[in-house]
């Protein structure tokens, strides 16, 4: 007769048995797992370890490009624009782009006749009634406005009669030229300094992207600035820093509208030494009354002009 006891044992040993199966049923799985997550992390390390190398020569690669650039831009653009002026205008750029492009101007044989810097101000949306406002009490008698109501045409509308020559002469005489930058720089728009001479030729040079809510508006400020400086001088070129043709950059506004920035040239890579050369080959275009988009970033039409 089957006692209790069998039966208690019965069920112990069954159980035991199903605790072994399952301890050694885990023990192959995690072998297993952990085998496949160390090919996993094997593979991983190797695609990783491809794409450093990857990265640092195109890094290397571009490195060199420009360094190339740098060498031979003023042989490229020597005597490009003999006897002609180019008057800078700054937003968000850096000092080195300035200078860069500036000297590049002169081994054309132009003459950079000054920068007028303008601050963030410009581009911040809580100012912009402040703007428009100062643009119409600040223009020189016999200037005229153009009909859009932004503060970027606003403003250029306005620069123009300052920095662009038009038909070869100045809009402004230096009284009211000088009124016009101590106003803006008194409200805080413009950099005190040296106000430079009216030109025939402008370029807007300008950073990569603005942040924020409101970086698209304050984009378009400088774009629409360009635009009325191009048609208020013999041609103009509006430049970025790399990332600057996207959508919250200047040079991506411009490029995103170019049924209204037709006329304006544009380079989004002013920081390479291919990008400061296609800057002053752009202001060749113009005198020849062409224009166009150039760089690496979207809807540019080439790096450099032809």
């Amino acid at each position: 007769m089957i006692s209790l006891r069998y039966h208690a044992v019965s069920i112990a040993a069954v159980f035991l048995a199903l605790a072994v199966g399952v301890f050694l049923g885990a023990s192959g799985l995690s072998d297993r797992v952990l085998s496949a997550v160390s090919t996993t992390r094997d593979d991983l390390g190797s695609q990783v370890d491809q794409l450093t190398a990857q990265r640092d020569s195109l890094l290397a690669s571009q490195s060199s490009a420009d360094q190339f650039a740098a060498r031979i831009g003023p042989s490229v653009v020597k005597g490009l624009l003999p006897g002609q002026t180019v008057a800078l205008v700054t937003i968000g750029a850096t000092p080195a782009d300035r200078d860069a492009v500036a000297a590049l101007i002169g081994q054309a044989g132009a003459t950079a006749t000054g920068t007028l810097a303008l601050t963030d101000a410009v581009t911040d949306p809580a100012r912009a009634d402040q703007l428009r406002e100062l643009t119409a009490r600040l223009l020189p008698s016999g200037a005229q406005l153009p009909a859009a109501s932004d503060p970027g045409s606003l403003a250029g509308g306005l620069l123009s009669s300052v920095v662009a020559l038009r038909d070869g002469k100045p809009q402004a005489d230096p009284a009211q030229i000088q009124a016009v930058v101590s106003g803006l720089a008194s409200a805080g728009f413009v950099t005190p300094g040296p106000v430079p001479a009216p030109a025939n030729l402008v370029m807007v040079v300008t950073g990569s992207t603005f942040s924020g809510p409101d970086a698209g508006d304050a984009a378009a400020v400088p774009a629409r600035m360009a635009t009325e400086l191009d048609r208020g001088a013999a041609g103009a070129v509006l430049v970025g820093r790399s990332g600057s043709a996207a959508a919250t950059g200047a040079v991506g506004v411009a490029r995103a509208d170019r049924t209204a920035t037709a006329g304006l040239s544009t380079v989004d890579d002013v920081d390479t030494g291919s990008g400061r050369v296609a800057a002053v080959l752009a202001l060749r275009e113009q005198l020849d009354g062409k224009a166009g988009a150039y760089g690496s970033g979207p809807k540019a039409d080439a790096s450099v002009p032809a």
